[in-house]
């Protein structure tokens, strides 16, 4: 059975024949938010409707990491290896310290309830980027419904001060982010309004080493489907959920090829003993595939 597709002949040096897509679990109800623990040797991802955080080991399954889990959708770690969360019922992005206790980032902005943190990365200066779409306030489905208090922006948290900047402000509904290997690039996915039909696509940013956030332009749309989570390879191809699986799109904005993938894939990350294994949540269950590929820095 084919697993992929290619448009690129350097497509085909990423993808091993004999390492096909594989479901590892299922039964969920929706899942995100995949993160790789590589010194506890699992990986952590969200089943929102369901409140919970759950766990895959290698040769034991799922087991609950955390419930209730305040409806977290993404996760990422810092670079003490700490657990970084986004959280629709409670509104906010904590931290889970190496002891088990839960540290409040962020849970406003300038005396107001932020909307529903969607997706979190860290910069290697120790900064907290987050995505504050509406989509966990909209109805009961994946928090709480409520009033939105803010617009939907893109917030850099400063770890000594805690203060809060609002770095991008004219998204619709920003969603997945990551940086390039390097840092000098910010993505962030625009999936539009939750009841509108505005366009959606991955917008390409510069950053400087300060954080400063210029040159906002169209890097892809995906098709079909939308981009909801990514992460990016160590040269700097972009690998994105889609409705067919996860498409691969080359640092210029090219789509290389596509992972094939039975249900709509909401997130991905890389993991494993090399990072060369990319973990798929989709819709009720977990996939991965091991590629000639190794992940960047970012969880």
């Amino acid at each position: 059975m084919l697993f992929f597709e290619s448009y690129s002949p350097v497509f085909d040096t990423f993808v091993l024949g004999n390492a096909p897509v594989k479901q590892l679990a299922t039964g969920f109800d929706w899942t995100e938010g995949p993160v790789w623990f590589g010194d506890a040797n699992c990986l952590l991802f969200s089943d929102i409707p369901n409140n919970r955080i759950m766990r895959w080991t290698p040769g034991a399954g799922i087991s609950t990491y955390r419930q209730p889990s305040n409806y977290a959708n993404g996760h990422t770690r810092d670079r003490q290896g700490r657990l970084i969360s986004c959280e629709h019922g409670t509104r906010r992005v904590t931290r889970t310290e190496l002891d088990g206790s839960v540290t409040v980032i962020a849970d406003s902005f300038e005396g107001k309830r932020l909307n529903s943190p969607n997706d979190v990365v860290v910069k290697s200066d120790g900064t907290i980027w987050f995505s504050d779409p509406h989509y966990g306030i909209m109805t009961d489905y994946e928090g709480y419904k409520s009033e939105q208090e803010l617009p939907c922006n893109v917030y850099r948290v400063d770890p000594a001060s805690g203060a809060i900047t609002a770095v991008i402000t004219d998204m619709n509904g920003p969603n997945g982010l990551a940086f390039s290997p390097d840092e000098t690039k910010l993505y962030v996915a625009d999936t539009g309004r939750m009841f509108g039909s505005d366009e959606q696509h991955i917008r390409v940013h510069d950053c400087s080493e300060e954080g400063k956030i210029s040159g906002a332009r169209v890097f892809h749309s995906i098709k079909p489907g939308m981009a909801d989570g990514f992460r990016l390879d160590t040269d700097g191809n972009v690998w994105s959920s889609a409705a067919d699986g996860v498409h691969c799109i080359s640092p210029g904005g090219e789509l290389l090829g596509k992972l094939l993938v039975p249900e709509l894939v909401s997130n991905i990350c890389f993991g494993g003993r090399a990072k060369h294994q990319l973990f798929i949540t989709a819709t009720t269950s977990i996939y991965s595939i091991t590629l000639n590929r190794n992940g960047a820095v970012c969880p």
